[in-house]
């Protein structure tokens, strides 16, 4: 898809861990919990992908999802 090429650019804030002065071992952890953020980041945005479309592809099925997620959210207590 042509839109998806802007989810692997880094956030303009990518890199604030450096300047408050960390320690440099710190450095590779911080990377590696970065690039889990980006890889759990882009399962859920293709998770969610997958959702709308099976949604779109049985109507049926989605709203008895619909109507099964409201008849929990009803019975729920806060």
């Amino acid at each position: 898809m042509p839109d998806r090429d802007f989810h692997n650019t880094p956030s303009p804030g990518a890199d604030r861990g450096a300047e408050r002065g960390a320690e440099p071992s710190a450095a590779p952890e911080r990377e590696r919990e970065a690039e889990r953020r980006r890889r759990r980041a882009q399962f859920l945005r293709d998770l969610a992908e997958a959702r709308q479309l099976r949604d779109r592809v049985q109507p049926r099925r989605a709203k008895t999802a619909r109507l099964r997620h409201a008849m929990r959210m009803r019975t729920f207590r806060w």
